[in-house]
C-alpha cells in the first residue's frame, strides 16, 4: 500500500493526486475473476458521520459472501474532484476487515475520467494495489456522442481526443452509467464486467448492493461491525 497523508490542505490534495496518477496502471486482467466487491459510502447532508460498506460478490451468480461496515467521522469538506479524500480513508478500515479481499472492487465513483485523472477508484485501486473499476451515475469530464436508449449499448467518453472511460445502457430508456478504469484493468474488461453484474436494475450489483447496505447501516436497520 503506498501511504500519504490525509489530512492536508485541498490544495496539497491536487498534488498527491497529480504524484500518484503518475503509478496508475492501465493493464489487462491477469487472473479469473471469482469475486467482485462494490463499495459505497452514506451521510447524511451537513454531518461529519460516514456509513461505509463494501460487499463481496460471488461473480458466478451475484451471491454476497461477505460484507464489511464500518462508522466514522470525516473532516474533508466536499469538493468536486477531491471526493477521495472524504471517502477512502473509511473505504480502506473496510477493506481492512474483509477476510476474503474481492479480484475486483467497483467504486461507486470515476477512475480515470477525472480532471486530473485520478478520481476515487484510481486513488483506491492504487492504494490497495487491486484492479479497480468506477462506475458512477453522473458523468464528471469528457463528452460522448448521442446513446441509443436500447439496453447493452455503449459510446466512450472522451477529453480532447482521449478516451477516459464509456457509457453503458444498462437497462431499456434508463439513464446510463458511466464506467471508467481505475488501476490494473483495462476499459474492455471493465465494460465486460459491468454487463455481467447487471440483472434487472440500471446499477450493477456489486454497487447496487453497496449503495443499498450503506443507507441501511445509515439508517439504523443494519447493525455495524465496527466503529471508529
Amino acid at each position: 500500500m503506498l501511504k500519504h497523508e490525509w489530512e492536508v490542505s485541498p490544495k496539497e490534495a491536487i498534488e498527491i493526486q497529480n504524484k500518484l496518477k503518475q503509478n496508475v496502471r492501465i493493464e489487462p486482467l491477469k487472473q479469473q475473476v471469482r469475486y467482485i466487491a462494490g463499495a459505497d459510502i452514506s451521510f447524511n447532508r451537513g454531518e461529519n458521520r460516514v456509513y461505509a460498506a463494501i460487499v463481496v460478490l460471488r461473480l458466478a451468480d451475484l451471491q454476497e459472501v461477505e460484507r464489511s461496515l464500518i462508522v466514522g467521522t470525516i473532516d474533508f469538506p466536499y469538493i468536486p474532484g477531491l471526493l477521495s479524500f472524504r471517502e477512502v480513508p473509511i473505504l480502506w478500515q473496510a477493506w481492512q476487515q474483509l477476510k476474503q479481499k474481492p479480484d475486483v472492487l467497483v467504486l461507486d465513483g470515476h477512475g480515470i475520467a477525472h480532471n486530473r485523472r485520478f478520481g476515487v477508484a484510481s486513488h483506491f485501486g492504487l492504494l490497495v494495489d487491486k484492479p479497480t473499476i468506477g462506475c458512477a451515475k453522473k458523468m464528471f469530464v469528457g463528452t460522448h456522442k448521442e446513446l441509443s436508449e436500447e439496453a447493452g449499448n455503449i459510446v466512450g467518453i472522451y477529453e480532447n481526443n482521449e478516451l477516459l472511460g464509456a457509457v453503458l445502457r444498462s437497462r431499456n430508456k434508463v439513464k446510463p452509467i458511466y464506467v471508467s478504469v481505475g488501476h490494473r484493468i483495462i476499459l474492455p474488461d471493465a465494460l465486460r464486467l459491468m454487463q455481467q453484474c447487471i440483472t434487472k436494475y440500471r446499477l450493477p450489483e456489486p454497487t447496487r448492493q453497496a449503495h443499498l447496505i450503506a443507507n441501511q447501516l445509515r439508517r439504523g436497520e443494519i447493525n455495524v461491525t465496527s466503529e471508529i
